[in-house]
Order: C-alpha cells, then structure tokens, then sequence
C-alpha cells in the first residue's frame, strides 16, 4: 500500500503536534524546577537560615574549645574563650597557642568550606602579626572543602593546614 500525499500531510501534521506538546512539556517542566530552585534559594538567604548556621558554628566552636587537645597535642587556648576582633575587621574563630608557643589562629566553617576561607584566614594571621610582631599559623576546620579551598591552600601549606572535621557520639549508662 503506498501512501497517498493526503495521508503523509497528516501524519507530518500529526508528528509535529506530538513534538510541539513535547517541547512545550519539556518547557513547563523546566519552568517549574526553575521557581523549586529559586524557592530552595530563598530558603537558604533566609535570616533563619543563617542564624541556624551561625549557631552551629557556635556549637562547633564550644565543643572544640572543650576538646581542644583532640584536635593538636599541646595545643591551648589563648583568647580568654572569646573571638577576637582583628585591626582590619573579621573575628578570629579561637587563637590558640601550641606546644612550640607559636600562636595558632583557628577558623571554623560549618558544611564545605570554599577558597575565600584561606584569604579569610591569611587576614586574621596578618592583624595578629601586626598586633604581636610574630608569626602565627593557620588551622582552618570544616566538614569538607571544595576543590578551589584546597588548590587555594596548597601555595601556604606550611603556614595553613585544612583539616576535615567529623564527630564521635559516646554513650554512658546510667
């Protein structure tokens, strides 16, 4: 049986309808994961959002500063248990002191922490110098780091050590 020019004008027809809905399908479902991604966003920017994460960071920074021999063996704190503001702005996580007495800034990141950690850390360890005259070393604590962190962070190694942290729940009877 051959096809007869007004069977194959409607099959074209009907073909191109089938692939118009498809594209227009495609469209809306990209449409509405676009306003999820955009709700999501707004969620994060929330004030809320960032209180929690600054409590967590909070609640990082007691525990550490409760268990901070776990983290370096002689290692101390030496900022009288509160952040310090340094000359050119920011606050300063915990300073520490290590066993060698050199000063140790600390800078906590709850979740991943980026590149700009290390610039951040590089200005808290430039005011203590100023402050002091001495040279200080950088631990910068997170969850994890990205790729950027990490590449940024290999040209000062010897003076900044990431270190990933992670958490052990102990259990007593009671």
């Amino acid at each position: 049986m051959t096809p007869t020019p007004e069977g194959t004008a409607r099959a074209k027809k009907a073909w191109e309808t089938i692939r118009k809905k498809k594209a227009q399908k495609q469209a809306e479902a990209g449409a509405v994961i676009a306003r999820a991604s955009k709700a999501v966003s707004e969620i994060f920017e929330t004030k809320e959002a960032h209180e929690a994460q600054v409590s967590l960071e909070r609640d990082l920074q007691a525990a550490l500063r409760a268990n901070i021999g776990q983290l370096e063996t002689g290692l101390s704190i030496n900022d009288g248990g509160k952040e310090r503001t340094g000359s050119s702005g920011g606050r300063t996580d915990i300073l520490a002191i290590d066993a060698n007495g050199q000063d140790v800034i600390i800078e906590l990141k709850v979740g991943t922490a980026d590149r700009d950690v290390i610039g951040q850390t590089l200005q808290y360890m430039g005011d203590l110098q100023q402050a002091t005259g001495k040279l200080a070393r950088g631990l910068v604590i997170a969850h994890d780091f990205t790729a950027r962190a990490i590449a940024a962070s290999k040209p000062v190694s010897s003076i900044i050590e990431l270190r990933k942290c992670g958490f052990n729940f102990t259990f007593k009877k009671v």
